[in-house]
């Protein structure tokens, strides 16, 4: 019964931003990484950003610079924040939570996705 909800999707124009944020409920073991993904209808779903509980932070080359992850591990919340956004990110945000059990299996949760439209 995990679940995780994204929020703070929508319309934007080239060089706009937007904050999405991802709340995560329910019992998560082994909490480690939070991140984001993104996909569009026909593609593989696309990683574009982790940060962990070590405090460490990583971004896909395609929005190094331009997009920044906060993590709060407390409250099992995530923030991207999106600038100068272009057409090309226009998908499906998708957040991850990501846990490993004690067999050392690697867990990952989903939410259900919040729609970025970068139009002019």
């Amino acid at each position: 019964q995990v679940q995780l909800v994204e929020s703070g999707g929508g319309l934007v124009r080239p060089g706009g931003s937007l904050r999405l944020s991802c709340v995560a409920s329910g019992k998560i073991g082994g909490l480690y990484a939070m991140g984001w993904y993104r996909q569009v209808v026909g593609r593989q779903r696309e990683f574009i950003a982790t940060s962990t509980n070590r405090d460490t932070t990583d971004y896909a080359d395609s929005v190094k610079g331009r997009f920044t992850i906060s993590g709060d591990f407390v409250n099992k919340t995530v923030y991207l924040q999106l600038n100068s956004l272009k057409l090309k990110d226009t998908a499906v945000y998708y957040c991850s939570d990501e846990g490993i059990g004690t067999n050392g299996s690697t867990r990952q949760y989903w939410g259900q996705g919040t729609q970025v439209t970068v139009a002019s």
